[in-house]
């Protein structure tokens, strides 16, 4: 009777952990987003050419985004690969011709704890504020400061999270933009959050090391901060400053970010953007002012984005035009595009 109860309590304990294991095996998820846009400059030439959309008076398309994540008990992954220039080209280094698609992640992540987990693989940077995919940015064109940064770091990293306040990162990283470095990981990062009240997050970004394409070693350090300040009103920002060794470049930038939603379907939203090119030995510095007007209007997983953007180069070093074909200090254009997430 005894070795049938002790036999009884370990089939059901048995029983109850593949039932725990079945439960905790989340299923695949599938997501992603597909984008297209019109363009016009108005001097009739391609003027401002952020990172992708340098046509002029042209429909054109931007990507096709796919990502694929899962995960079982304690393990998961996330691969992404997106297909057309848009992911290309803040990812290759030649332009969009290279090839057909490119990988935006690719990596595992396992929770040895509810506070601790480690990833590694290849991921989306966790510097500055847009992102390669349009639909988690507001504007449509991207600033200055993202095309600038790092669009992918390789690496291993792990993260505390000491409350829901607070958590750190710390991870070793090659270079920029790269999954497989001849080099070797060259690369340490780190990034702090913090939540100090509801509403409101900041991240400050620190990465450095050599850079065989900067020619020296590259520190930046990078803050991205929101607030929803009202259920209608939102404030974002974005400041960085990137330096290479030996005099030998880098940037400093600051993007602010004020949005309003006059209905949960609706929003207008204002990018103002001061970068400067640091100068390379003798050579002085370059700077770019940006004001960018954009519309979201919402129809389930359609978002069209009306923009108008200015930009101003007084030291000419975007070589704008006029519509003579004469160098312009500064250029404007419309655009309105359509993005649908899945």
């Amino acid at each position: 009777m005894k070795l049938k109860s002790i036999l009884t309590i370990a089939l059901l304990s048995i029983v109850s952990a593949t039932y725990a294991q079945e439960a905790a095996e989340a299923p695949l998820q599938i997501s992603g987003s597909v984008d297209t846009y019109f363009k016009y400059d108005f001097a009739k030439a391609p003027n401002i050419k952020t990172y992708f959309a340098s046509e002029q008076n042209s429909v054109s398309i931007g990507m096709i985004d796919l990502a694929l994540k899962k995960t079982t008990g304690k393990a998961s992954f996330v691969g992404e690969l997106s297909f057309g220039p848009r992911g290309q080209y803040q990812s290759i280094p030649n332009g969009p011709d290279d090839n057909s698609f490119h990988i935006q992640n690719l990596y595992v992540n396992y929770a040895f704890t509810d506070k601790f987990s480690m990833t590694a693989g290849y991921m989306g940077t966790f510097i500055g504020y847009e992102v390669i995919s349009p639909v988690a940015n507001f504007n449509y064109s991207t600033s200055y400061l993202f095309g600038a940064g790092p669009f992918q770091n390789a690496g291993i990293k792990g993260t505390y999270a000491f409350s829901e306040k607070a958590s750190l990162m710390v991870g070793l990283f090659n270079d920029w933009n790269v999954y497989q470095d001849l080099n070797g990981v060259s690369h340490i990062g780190a990034q702090l959050m913090v939540a100090p009240v509801e509403g409101w997050s900041a991240y400050l970004n620190f990465l450095s090391g050599y850079s065989a394409g900067a020619g020296g070693t590259g520190t930046i350090f990078d803050l991205t901060t929101a607030y929803q300040v009202t259920d209608k009103f939102k404030l974002g920002l974005n400041a960085a400053d990137y330096s290479v060794s030996n005099d030998n470049g880098g940037y400093t930038g600051v993007a602010l970010y004020p949005q309003y939603a006059f209905t949960p379907a609706v929003s207008l939203g204002l990018r103002g953007e001061y970068f400067n090119y640091k100068g390379i030995g003798e050579l002085p510095d370059a700077s770019i002012a940006a004001i960018t007007l954009s519309g979201n209007i919402k129809a389930g997983g359609l978002t069209f984005i009306p923009e108008v953007r200015f930009d101003s180069d007084k030291d000419y070093s975007q070589e704008f035009v006029k519509k003579s074909g004469a160098l312009s200090k500064s250029a404007s254009q419309f655009s309105l595009a359509a993005v649908y997430a899945f």
